[in-house]
């Protein structure tokens, strides 16, 4: 059976699971705890991030290639696209984006944020990052201009990893969604697997529902 360890990046991995219908457990790491002690996860990744999966006797690390590790081993699947599909290029392009484009920009606003000193949270490296987020952000507001999903009419593993994404802006990153994104983000995370993966995820659906609370307080 194929364990994920730890949850944040490891919810689009969690996700694609549930859309593949393959059997998975979820082994949880608690980051703020410190890895250093967890040595069974640090025998699987030395380098303490997550996630990370073990499938026997392979083991791999970073979200996005689990998800292709994923999709090519046990597929072929709805979710990626072939490379002669008219499609492929938007595919790829999404599914990458979501992570290299926004998700890593936004996690170093985030951190600056929430664990820099006060006086250094507004410092140039976040500014730039967040600059290099709402640039790329661009690339997928023109793209729900033309299509529902990232590749086009069909949702695949380029919408797990883009909504992952807006998700975390929104919930931890001062990102306030437009109304096309809102309305995107609407549709993906009404799918049925993502909401089998929230159930999974008890730490990132806690999470959700405290950002969603203080959102409406607000």
């Amino acid at each position: 059976m194929i364990t994920v360890f730890g949850e944040g990046r490891g919810f689009r991995v969690v996700w694609l699971l549930e859309e593949m219908g393959l059997p998975y457990r979820l082994r949880p790491v608690d980051m703020l705890a410190g890895v250093e002690n967890d040595p069974e996860f640090l025998a699987i990744n030395p380098a303490g991030f997550i996630p990370a999966i073990q499938d026997g006797d392979d083991i791999m690390v970073e979200s996005i290639a689990i998800m292709e590790y994923l999709m090519a081993r046990y597929g072929p699947t709805p979710l990626a696209t072939g490379p002669r599909d008219p499609a492929f290029a938007a595919y790829q392009q999404f599914l990458h984006l979501g992570e290299a484009g926004l998700a890593t920009p936004i996690f170093f606003v985030i951190v600056s944020r929430m664990l820099a000193p006060e006086a250094e949270r507004d410092n140039w490296g976040s500014r730039k990052a967040r600059s290099v987020f709402e640039s790329r952000r661009g690339i997928v507001a023109r793209r729900l201009e033309q299509a529902p999903y990232m590749a086009g009419d069909i949702f695949t593993a380029a919408d797990i990893s883009i909504t992952y994404a807006l998700e975390l802006a929104q919930r931890a990153g001062g990102v306030v969604l437009t109304d096309a994104e809102e309305a995107y983000v609407a549709r993906t995370s009404a799918r049925e697997a993502y909401g089998r993966a929230m159930d999974t995820c008890q730490a990132t659906k806690a999470w959700a529902a405290a950002v969603k609370a203080a959102l409406g307080a607000g």
